[in-house]
C-alpha cells in the first residue's frame, strides 16, 4: 500500500523533514505547539451541527485535528474534526489578521488546532464557523495515509489503531459500543447479585484452559510464572470458598496465532453460581445478551452482513448429535464408532488418523455439516 500512496504523493519522510522544520521554526519563534497545555473548548462539532438554530451566530470554540484544507488568496475554508464530527472552518485573512493568516497556510494536515469563531451557514446551505482566532495545539510530523486512498491495508489498520481512528472516523462506533456493552454487562450481573472480583493474572501452574501459555520468570521467587489464559481456576475456587455467584471481566492471555480475529491478550467474561446447571446457566447468558441488546442498540435485531439477527428471548437449544441429525442427516445416538465412521466416509468427509472416535467424528460433522447453518441464536449442548 505504501508503494501505491507513495506515486501519488511526496516521500514520507521527506514529508515528515518538512513537518520538523515547522516546528523548528515555530520553536524559534516562540510559538511551540507543546508548550500549550491547555485549550478552552466551549462545544463539540456534532452539537454545533445539530442545534444550528440555537448557535447560529453565536461564539464558540472548539478544537480538533485538521482534516481538509482549501487555501485561496484572501479567504480558505479547512474541516476540522473532533470527538462527535466534524464542522468546516472559513478563515478569512481579514478576520484573523495577515500574520496569523500567513501562518495559518503552513498548518500541515493532522494538525490539531484550537479555533474560535462566529457559527453560519454558507450560501450553499452549509454549517460552518466564521474563524476569529486560530491556535496551533499540536504540530503532527508523521503525515497521516494519502486522502484518496485512505487507510485500508487490514494488518496496519489493526496495528495502528489510532491513526485508524483518525482516517477512518466511522470504526470509533465500535470502540464506544465496546464500552457500552462491557458497562451494561456489569450493571445485568449486578443486578443479578454476582459479585465482580479480579483474579491473579500470574500462576505457578499453566490452567484454566488448554492454550499455549506465556512464561515469565519472578525474581524474588526465583520460579516461574504463567500468564493466566483463563479466570476460571480462581473464580472457581471462590466459590468453594462459599461465594454463591462471582464474575470477572477480565484480560487473559494465549500465546498462540494472530490474525484480526485472535489477539494474544483479549477481555473475557466468566461467571459462577452454586446452586444451579447448564440450563441456569444459559437462562443466565440469554437474558444478559437482551438486556445489552436493548440498552446499548434499544433493539434485539441486529443485520450484519445482509442477514438480520434477532437476539430476543427463545433461543433455539439443541445438542450436538441433534445438530448433526438436522443438518448432515447422520443419527450418531444410533451408532457406534465404526458405523460412525463408516457413515462420515460415505458422506465424503476426511478424517484425520489419531482423531477418529466416536466424540471426534461428532465434532468434525458439526464443524462441516452445521456451523455455517447456525446464524440466530443457539446453544449448542452436550458435547463430546
Amino acid at each position: 500500500m505504501a508503494e501505491k500512496n507513495n506515486t501519488q504523493m511526496p516521500d514520507v519522510n521527506e514529508q515528515i523533514k518538512n513537518r520538523m522544520d515547522k516546528l523548528k521554526t515555530l520553536q524559534e519563534e516562540g510559538r511551540d505547539p507543546f508548550e500549550i497545555t491547555k485549550y478552552d473548548v466551549t462545544n463539540h462539532t456534532q452539537d454545533i451541527k445539530e442545534h444550528f438554530e440555537d448557535f447560529e451566530g453565536k461564539e464558540v470554540s472548539i478544537a480538533g485535528r485538521l482534516m481538509a484544507k482549501r487555501v485561496m488568496g484572501k479567504a480558505s475554508f479547512c474541516n476540522v474534526a473532533d470527538l462527535k464530527g466534524n464542522i468546516q472552518l472559513y478563515v478569512a485573512r481579514d478576520s484573523v489578521g495577515e500574520e496569523s493568516y500567513a501562518r495559518f497556510k503552513k498548518f500541515d494536515i493532522g494538525d490539531i488546532i484550537g479555533v474560535e469563531g462566529e457559527v453560519f451557514r454558507t450560501q450553499k446551505g452549509e454549517i460552518s464557523v466564521a474563524v476569529h482566532e486560530l491556535t496551533l495545539l499540536s504540530k503532527n510530523l508523521a503525515p497521516l495515509p494519502e486522502k484518496w486512498h485512505g487507510l485500508k491495508d487490514t494488518d496496519m489498520r489493526y496495528r495502528q489503531r489510532y491513526v485508524d481512528l483518525i482516517v477512518n472516523p466511522e470504526v470509533r462506533d465500535t470502540f464506544e459500543k465496546r464500552s457500552a456493552i462491557v458497562r451494561e454487562i456489569r450493571n445485568f450481573m449486578d443486578s443479578r447479585g454476582f459479585m465482580e472480583v479480579e483474579t491473579p493474572c500470574l500462576n505457578t501452574i499453566p490452567g484454566g484452559a488448554a492454550a499455549r501459555p506465556f512464561i515469565t520468570h519472578h525474581n524474588a521467587l526465583d520460579i516461574d510464572m504463567y500468564m493466566r489464559i483463563a479466570t476460571e481456576l480462581h473464580l472457581k475456587r471462590l466459590i468453594v470458598g462459599g461465594f454463591e455467584q462471582v464474575y470477572e471481566i477480565g484480560r487473559i492471555f494465549r500465546n498462540e496465532g494472530m490474525d484480526t480475529k485472535h489477539n494474544p491478550e483479549f477481555t473475557t467474561i466468566e461467571l459462577y453460581q452454586a446452586f444451579t446447571d447448564y440450563h441456569g446457566m444459559m437462562d443466565i447468558t440469554e437474558d444478559m445478551v437482551v438486556h445489552v441488546c436493548e440498552k446499548v442498540l434499544g433493539t434485539t435485531k441486529v443485520t450484519y452482513q445482509g442477514t438480520e439477527i434477532d437476539f430476543a428471548k427463545g433461543w433455539k437449544r439443541m445438542t450436538m448429535a441433534d445438530a448433526v441429525k438436522e443438518y448432515a442427516g447422520l443419527d450418531f445416538m444410533a451408532m457406534d464408532a465404526e458405523e460412525a465412521l463408516a457413515a462420515v466416509k460415505a458422506k465424503g468427509v476426511e478424517t484425520e488418523k489419531g482423531k477418529e472416535s466416536w466424540g471426534d467424528l461428532l465434532a468434525l460433522c458439526y464443524d462441516e455439516f452445521v456451523e455455517a447453518n447456525l446464524t440466530q441464536p443457539t446453544f449448542i449442548m452436550d458435547y463430546p
